[in-house]
């Protein structure tokens, strides 16, 4: 199920997991333009539909649809109306979304959110590549793309997974596109880990 609205004041940053393992509403997610919605609003910012209709290239009122089917699934809400109150912008019902539950895959859906994904990985690499030579060493440093088999135990894998959480929660702390220090900058991190399946 998806969490639930919970009349949270206007004014009161999002937080925790929005989680959704019905199947409904994870096929509810699977469209290119939802998920370039959640990946907009997901990182703390609040769009109009306006804004967004122009970001995925649809119609005001084709992105009225989708905004409307993401709200009744709990993924996104209202935001206070801004001071020209022509238009209440949306937000993020949380810090973030989990899709990727035991209890539930839609069929397609794993297709559609790793082609989107990979895209996305792939459009920071060229964008990344076309000015390296320029940026300081420390951030030619910082940019890497790792792929590594591990072999280990299940408590292992738990303990390694638990780890890396820890480590990922630490640098997200309270951050995101609307509140983060100045002279930081944003780091697209990506980890998979996908225990693999014995060929039979």
């Amino acid at each position: 199920m998806a969490r639930k609205r919970t009349g949270r004041p206007a004014d009161e940053r999002p937080s925790g997991e929005v989680v959704l393992s019905d199947p409904r509403a994870l096929r509810a997610l699977a469209h290119p333009a939802r998920l370039t919605i959640v990946d907009e609003l997901y990182q703390g910012l609040e769009r109009t539909a306006s804004e967004l209709a122009e970001l995925t290239g649809l119609t005001p009122s084709a992105m009225s649809y989708h905004l409307r089917a993401l709200e009744g699934w709990g993924v996104i809400e209202r935001a206070e109306t801004r001071d020209d109150a022509r238009e209440r912008p949306w937000r993020a019902c949380g810090r973030s979304l989990s899709v990727w539950t035991a209890e539930s895959r839609a069929p397609g859906l794993t297709d559609v959110i790793a082609a989107s994904t990979f895209e996305n990985l792939a459009e920071a690499f060229r964008r990344w590549s076309a000015v390296e030579e320029k940026e300081s060493a420390a951030w030619q440093g910082v940019s890497s793309m790792r792929r590594s088999y591990l072999w280990l135990t299940e408590a292992e894998a738990t303990a390694f997974a638990a780890e890396l959480r820890e480590v990922f929660d630490k640098y997200v702390a309270d951050r995101d596109a609307a509140h983060h220090p100045a002279g930081t900058r944003r780091i697209m991190s990506m980890l998979a880990l996908i225990p693999e399946v014995p060929e039979s």
